[in-house]
């Protein structure tokens, strides 16, 4: 029961392009039981701007799942909320306009660049990239800034990266962590923030949600470190304070691999058929 006296807001973000794994189930009960103890209120977001992966039935899964396991939200797509729609592929102009004000204040530049294109400049093996993070971007592909900056077309169809400050150390005290400290340049680079296919980045529709549905505390997996460097920039862009970071450890199979969603064996979805108990998974998380 949440208390409306709580200023507390967290958030549960699921992506719906695989099942739920237990990595996902113990960093969502985590969140909710942080919303719980402060007596505030829980969001769940659906996060489905990955058109290539995302489908409509494990949207109906992931909530399944969730309600399964005992966690229950205040606003989200199926309650509604202050705060609609839930959904990010119905959040378009927000982002839009966020990439707008940057655009205008001259923070983001076009890039023409593959990701083949920065492995190769930085010399690094393309299997060592990492799918999941951005490479370094090389500081000469950056346009000189006093570049002319074109116009943000209608549908766009070229990559737009925001700037960072090169050199500065970036900090945030992470509520699980401790102390965070990474430097723009050198730790990450110039990042993505609209796509060539005409999408927002991760990064910035996940700062421009939490900043609108006023998330005071962001609860997620330790693998999103290196992002919260990046999104506090967005955060800074767009004149918007950043929420507190909560990131909570990740679980990995038994060979020490980190729980990935090809991982289906170890699914909510699968270990529900296998006749496992709710009870059986929350335990395993204290």
């Amino acid at each position: 029961m949440s208390d409306p006296t709580s200023s507390y807001r967290g958030r549960l973000a699921p992506s719906p392009t695989g099942h739920l794994h237990l990595g996902h189930a113990r960093t969502f009960w985590i969140a909710a039981e942080r919303a719980r103890a402060a007596g505030g209120t829980l969001v769940l977001r659906n996060e489905d701007l990955d058109a290539v992966r995302f489908r409509l039935d494990f949207v109906s899964a992931m909530l399944e799942d969730l309600r399964w396991l005992g966690l229950e939200w205040q606003e989200g797509p199926d309650v509604g909320g202050p705060h609609a729609p839930y959904q990010q592929s119905g959040r378009r102009s927000f982002y839009r306009a966020a990439l707008g004000k940057m655009h205008a204040a001259g923070l983001i530049f076009p890039c023409t660049r593959s990701r083949r294109d920065v492995l190769e400049a930085i010399g690094a093996p393309h299997e060592e990239a990492g799918a999941d993070d951005e490479p370094v971007y090389p500081r000469e592909f950056r346009p000189a800034r006093d570049a002319p900056l074109p116009p943000l077309e209608e549908k766009i169809g070229v990559n737009w990266r925001l700037r960072v400050p090169e050199g500065e150390t970036i900090e945030f005290v992470d509520g699980n962590f401790g102390p965070q400290r990474a430097v723009a340049g050198r730790d990450f680079g110039d990042f993505l923030v609209w796509r060539k296919d005409d999408v927002p980045s991760y990064q910035l529709a996940c700062a421009v949600d939490d900043a609108a549905m006023k998330m005071t505390e962001v609860v997620r997996g330790a693998d999103l470190i290196r992002s919260t460097f990046r999104q506090i920039l967005v955060y800074r862009a767009l004149g918007l304070a950043p929420p507190r970071f909560h990131h909570c450890p990740l679980m990995t199979d038994e060979s020490g691999v980190r729980l990935a969603k090809r991982h289906d064996a170890l699914s909510l979805r699968s270990l529900r058929a296998q006749g496992t108990k709710p009870e059986e998974i929350v335990a395993k998380f204290g």
